[in-house]
């Protein structure tokens, strides 16, 4: 497969941004990554989430267009490969879940306004990982403001992009369970990853495997 504009998302604690980072060192790529630790809403957002999500969702609303627009918008996506650990629509997903109704309401106007300026990835790739996994790497990871993440959230956000993607025919979508390998830690599970995105040509819609 011929991708320029490659998207590897999932769950709170999947390991999307150390795959990304694998794959950009491994094929010479463009790296963008999500600025989440910058947000100084994250840590207060996990202390008091009906408080602070309303100016979480929106700073890094802002954040991710203004990071896409700049950069892959004006990027050469014809000579080389750019490689993301976000969608834009990653914004609607967490929203979905984190705002009260009314706020959502509002917010998904403002989101509609500009998501249709911004490029579309060439594939979209979901990790998936079961959720007692995620809260052993989020624990492991040890970043103070994540203390307070539960099953019940990471299963919420897990909700969000499953029906995101029943709702997309318009863009290749690859959900890959990784309950079973460590891409990270095992060289020969990298490959059977990054075998398993580039070697193989995907239909518009949802594809799912299992490694």
């Amino acid at each position: 497969m011929d991708l320029r504009y490659l998207v590897i998302e999932g769950n709170i604690g999947t390991g999307k941004t150390s795959l990304c980072k694998l794959i950009a060192e491994k094929r010479k790529a463009k790296l963008f990554l999500e600025q989440y630790a910058d947000n100084p809403f994250l840590p207060k957002f996990y202390e008091n989430p009906e408080r602070y999500s309303f100016p979480l969702e929106l700073s890094f609303l802002a954040d991710r267009y203004n990071q896409l627009k700049s950069s892959v918008s004006s990027f050469d996506l014809f000579n080389e490969l750019i490689v993301s650990d976000y969608f834009f629509m990653k914004s609607l997903i967490f929203s979905a879940h984190t705002l009260q109704e009314d706020e959502y309401k509002l917010y998904r106007q403002i989101f509609n306004i500009i998501y249709s300026t911004l490029p579309k990835p060439d594939l979209y790739v979901y990790l998936h990982k079961n959720t007692d996994l995620l809260l052993k790497n989020i624990a492991k990871r040890g970043r103070e403001y994540e203390k307070n993440i539960t099953a019940e959230y990471l299963k919420g956000i897990e909700t969000g992009y499953f029906n995101f993607f029943k709702q997309q025919n318009q863009i290749k979508i690859v959900i890959i369970d990784t309950n079973n390998i460590d891409f990270v830690n095992n060289s020969k599970d990298f490959e059977k990853i990054e075998n398993t995105i580039f070697n193989n040509e995907y239909p518009m819609g949802i594809t799912r495997l299992i490694l």
